[in-house]
């Protein structure tokens, strides 16, 4: 494998900082909304990761949007940007808060519940930095971002 047409660490942990704003974003609101109707964790977590889907769609979109693409392919370039990288970084997310025990049920007052959020979010960034290298290295991913981030 040769390395140099690979993507760097810092492009790498860039994409996946913006998809974590995304992510922490919908999950919060997410856990949030799910604690205070007193849903399910299975709905909560559900919720959580539609509204992370949701906004880290959303955040890569405005700034496509901005390049001056039209509405639909926009939404085509956040999903092919995006959906491995938010399908990852919630799939590890949910699962290190649903593993701590008592963390869902804590309640938004509580320390646990917060300190358990925000423990999964920085476990599923240091997971899906390699996840996102390795897609932007291919032309996958990101990439397909910053392919129309030119025009600024």
């Amino acid at each position: 494998m040769n390395e140099q047409h690979g993507a760097s660490w810092a492009t790498a942990i860039q994409a996946t900082l913006h998809c974590l704003t995304g992510c922490a974003i919908g999950e919060v609101l997410g856990m949030v909304l799910g604690t205070a109707f007193g849903l399910h964790n299975a709905a909560t977590v559900v919720l959580s990761i539609a509204l992370a889907f949701v906004f880290g769609y959303g955040l890569t979109m405005r700034g496509v949007l901005k390049s001056g693409m039209n509405l639909q392919a926009a939404f085509k370039v956040a999903l092919a940007a995006d959906t491995v990288s938010i399908a990852v970084m919630e799939l590890i997310d949910n699962t290190v808060v649903v593993a701590i025990p008592g963390a869902m049920d804590a309640g938004l007052a509580s320390i646990l519940f917060w300190l358990a959020l925000a423990l999964s979010l920085a476990v599923a960034f240091v997971v899906t930095v390699p996840v996102n290298k390795w897609m932007i290295g291919r032309g996958l991913g990101h990439a397909k971002v910053h392919a129309h981030h030119h025009h600024h």
